[in-house]
């Protein structure tokens, strides 16, 4: 059975994610787009809870937001206690936030990175591994409440 990697984006989003559902889609994966539908002007909220929520309950493993800077669907995203999502703007930061965060979604700022940088960061998100470690216990912290 193929992982399915959900996405999620608002209107400045939108074009960057119908390439990077394609990328992914010719990785192997399958997509399941949480919107938005066109460039018409939203609320990225709308859209980045849905992702959140789903990867909250265990829907999904991983997933995609992406907005202007990127910003807006991280916080929105990051809401939810077992989602750490690592904004990346560059291909060191996507594979750190992969080997030493363990995140589970990757947030891409649409009106700061090209196309080739954004499918080379949603590359390196689908196979770095999580490298444990000492790592882990940082991760663990990560969702206590104090």
């Amino acid at each position: 059975m193929k992982e399915i990697i959900p996405v999620a984006c608002d209107h400045a989003g939108y074009e960057l994610k119908q390439k990077v559902m394609a990328f992914v889609e010719s990785k192997g994966f399958e997509v399941k787009d949480f919107g938005t539908f066109s460039t018409e002007s939203c609320d990225y909220p709308d859209y980045a809870h849905q992702l959140g929520s789903a990867i909250e309950k265990g829907e999904y493993k991983r997933g995609i937001v992406i907005c202007g800077s990127g910003n807006g669907v991280q916080m929105t995203v990051n809401k939810y206690p077992h989602v750490r999502c690592a904004l990346c703007w560059n291909t060191e930061i996507a594979q750190l936030g992969r080997q030493h965060n363990d995140c589970n979604v990757v947030s891409l700022p649409a009106r700061f990175i090209d196309e080739k940088t954004a499918l080379e960061i949603v590359d390196l998100f689908l196979n770095t591994p999580f490298e444990g470690g000492r790592h882990q216990r940082r991760v663990e912290k990560i969702s206590h409440l104090l």
